[in-house]
């Protein structure tokens, strides 16, 4: 065992609990899960890192993020954006396809994997996007290696919107592949925008924003979408669920019982709300819309009673320099990937949500939600994919520890009450204390059909 490492006296936060415990690895993997509390001894013959204090979470794995290449790259990269990942204890993320040119080919998920096994620093998968054109291409998918089909029911950047009722149709009744989709009703959208700009010209407020993308223009699409879904028996995973209403489309039950439609929420919606704007302006512009508190807490009790299954970032930097232009030209997105579990875990010492909820909803219910292969759980046989924190050490976010590309943060000024001190990748120490090891690469994750 002398290629082993071992990570000692640490809580792990796994399954449902809390305990004391260690992990061996070797070989990319968890070759050994040891209980404190049990009988089971601790080798003493290997490599040891002793993580008194620490928490120790599986990898978070976000299934929602841009990383803006190919096409867009002085927004972020795959490199860049890998690399802020692996520093908030992210070791796995799925990129959405609508990049330039748009990923609704296999021939450029192709491309996208050959781009990223050179540079990713965290595991991948990548999205099919769906076009009113390309059924064939979402048929032939392989759903081994691509992570679902991307649908776009309201317009946001690189315009995707699938917007023909008969291609939507026969989506919902054809693939027979996990369907994710934003939902944004984009009749509604246009009447409340020409409000807007008749009202105030070009000098939209930001404060408007969710105003001009309601929460009608959300349930309504969320509606449509799940009552396709239930007609046709599709597999349905909606994404960013941002208001109180939508929240009621789902069922409280856990993810085990073979729910046919899940939902996702994104730290943005849960940590800030509509207060937010007069401060923040353009740097929370997202598509939807951060909407009132009674939203954010909603979605948060959501989360808490099994009605969303999963937290992810929809990660989408933008350069500064864009998000500062007037509000029909500001596009919509922030980075978040790199803060989004210290700020989960500043909810937890808020008491809103536990350690363990957390972990289910960012680590476990990805992979499940997603059929992940070996990943998403601290179990043994797995892939060493881990977050390991400090829970009472405290970082403020600033422009010397943002790693985006695009060098700014919507948290910028915030001091968290966590850190995330070690990130392992396949077992290789990749992030130790803001020193970043770029000498292994992330893989291709696959999924059970």
């Amino acid at each position: 065992m002398a290629s082993a490492l071992y990570l000692r006296n640490g809580n792990i936060v796994n399954e449902g609990i809390v305990f004391k415990g260690g992990l061996v690895i070797e070989n990319e993997k968890i070759t050994d899960v040891i209980d404190y509390t049990s009988n089971q001894s601790e080798p003493f013959d290997i490599k040891t890192i002793n993580l008194a204090g620490m928490h120790v979470f599986p990898g978070i794995i976000d299934s929602h993020v841009h990383f803006r290449e190919p096409g867009m790259t002085h927004k972020g990269n795959i490199y860049s954006e890998s690399k802020a990942a692996v520093a908030g204890g992210v070791t796995s993320i799925m990129d959405m396809p609508n990049t330039k040119p748009q990923t609704t080919s296999i021939d450029r998920i192709e491309e996208k994997i050959r781009i990223a096994e050179k540079k990713s620093l965290v595991n991948y998968a990548f999205y099919l996007g769906a076009t009113n054109e390309n059924l064939k291409e979402l048929l032939a998918a392989d759903p081994t290696y691509i992570c679902g089909i991307k649908v776009f029911l309201g317009a946001s950047t690189g315009n995707m919107l699938l917007n023909n009722s008969k291609s939507l149709q026969n989506i919902f009744a054809k693939v027979k592949k996990l369907i994710t989709i934003h939902c944004e009703d984009e009749e509604i959208i246009k009447k409340n925008l020409s409000i807007a700009i008749e009202k105030y010209g070009d000098n939209i407020p930001m404060h408007f924003h969710p105003i001009i993308r309601s929460s009608e223009a959300c349930y309504k699409s969320s509606f449509k979408a799940l009552s396709l879904a239930l007609k046709y028996q599709t597999r349905l995973h909606l994404l960013h669920v941002s208001t109180k209403k939508e929240t009621e489309l789902f069922q409280n039950i856990p993810l085990d019982t073979g729910k046919q439609i899940t939902g996702e929420a994104c730290v943005h919606h849960l940590w800030f709300s509509d207060n937010d704007y007069n401060e923040k302006q353009s740097l929370i512009k997202w598509n939807p819309a951060i909407k009132k508190p009674s939203d954010s807490e909603a979605l948060l009790k959501g989360v808490n009673t099994n009605k969303i299954d999963i937290i992810s970032t929809d990660h989408a930097p933008h350069s500064f320099e864009e998000k500062k232009q007037p509000y029909l030209s500001c596009p919509s997105g922030a980075p978040m990937i790199q803060h989004s579990l210290p700020a989960m875990l500043d909810l937890y010492h808020k008491k809103l949500i536990s350690l363990e909820t957390i972990t289910e909803k960012m680590c476990h219910n990805p992979a499940k939600v997603f059929n992940i292969k070996e990943r998403g759980f601290i179990r043994k046989g797995y892939y060493a994919d881990l977050a390991i924190v400090d829970l009472n050490s405290q970082c403020k976010v600033n422009k010397n520890n943002v790693l985006y590309k695009c060098k700014w943060s919507p948290l910028t000024g915030h001091t968290f009450n966590s850190k995330v001190i070690h990130t392992f990748v396949n077992g290789q120490h990749v992030y130790n204390n803001t020193v970043i090891n770029e000498s292994k690469k992330g893989k291709l994750i696959y999924f059970s059909k």
